[in-house]
């Protein structure tokens, strides 16, 4: 019993030594997979933004770390980018600033301990939930018009009452993989790649059918929603009750990120690493 207490003892210090916090900048890019790229066959890299972000991790083990993160960044897509004549006709397109914050978990696969570099560099894998905003525009007569609103696919309408406008604020799901190097025992650096499910066909304002052009006509002042719901090079203002989006597959975005951070090691909170290495006890 008293070895068990002793063995006990021992090993407190070597999960409150692990425990630190470190805080980051992020830099990178993001793609959008939906209706326009491609009718969401494929990515399309020339639509690749400038990512950014601030984050804190809390590391409560080696293997196993918290992440509090916040992102900015803007997505867009255009019709016009696919080689496909029938998508390119469709001739809609879509930017929106996103705003996102989340809170992930990451695996660290071989461990991750900067301090006497101990385990310096570790792959990691990563999930969690996130909370994003975003706002479609689209761009007619030189002019960028929010897109919710105006209700392009008959959201304002009463022939369509079960089409409500969508949420402007939303849930996702981040998950991911990446690494992570100590460039001393205070500065890491990184990089990862990170997919976000999402629960909405509406991050580019396409998803249902075409409105008959009429229907928006009879509303006063609802000029605009009509010329930017049906923008197609063939037969434009005659497409009404065919397909504008597709149903069978909802929209996703990606960040891809390099990070750098430091490391609050000495925090005060459980005595710092260096501190607890004094335990007595045998260490490793």
């Amino acid at each position: 019993m008293k070895q068990l207490l002793f063995l006990f003892i021992c090993y407190i210090p070597l999960f409150l030594n692990a425990q630190y916090f470190e805080a980051g900048l992020s830099v990178g890019g993001s793609n959008y997979l939906g209706e326009l790229s491609s009718n969401s066959s494929k990515i399309e890299l020339r639509e690749t933004n400038i990512a950014a972000g601030v984050f804190v991790r809390y590391n409560l083990h080696r293997f196993v770390t918290l992440r509090l993160h916040g992102n900015y960044t803007i997505l867009s897509g255009e019709d016009s980018n696919s080689r496909n004549e029938a998508i390119a006709s469709r001739n809609l397109s879509f930017q929106t600033n996103l705003y996102e914050v989340g809170l992930v978990g990451e695996f660290n696969l071989l461990g991750y301990q900067p301090y006497n570099y101990v385990s310096a560099f570790s792959p990691y894998l990563f999930g969690g939930i996130a909370i994003y905003k975003f706002d479609p525009q689209a761009e007619l007569d030189g002019q960028l018009y929010a897109l919710q609103p105006l209700g392009t696919e008959g959201q304002n309408l009463e022939a369509f009452p079960e089409r409500l406008p969508y949420e402007l604020t939303q849930l996702a799901v981040p998950f991911g993989f990446g690494f992570k190097y100590a460039l001393s025992e205070d500065i890491n650096i990184g990089f990862e790649i990170g997919g976000r499910k999402i629960f909405t066909d509406y991050l580019d304002d396409v998803s249902l059918t075409y409105p008959d052009q009429e229907l928006f006509d009879r509303v006063e002042d609802n000029e605009i929603a009509g010329l930017l719901s049906d923008r197609n090079l063939v037969n434009q203002g005659s497409n009404g009750g065919a397909a504008r989006g597709d149903t069978k597959a909802r929209d996703w975005y990606f960040i891809s990120s390099f990070t750098i951070s430091y490391n609050f090691s000495d925090n005060g909170l459980i005595g710092g690493r260096k501190r607890g290495g004094k335990s007595g006890c045998v260490t490793f």
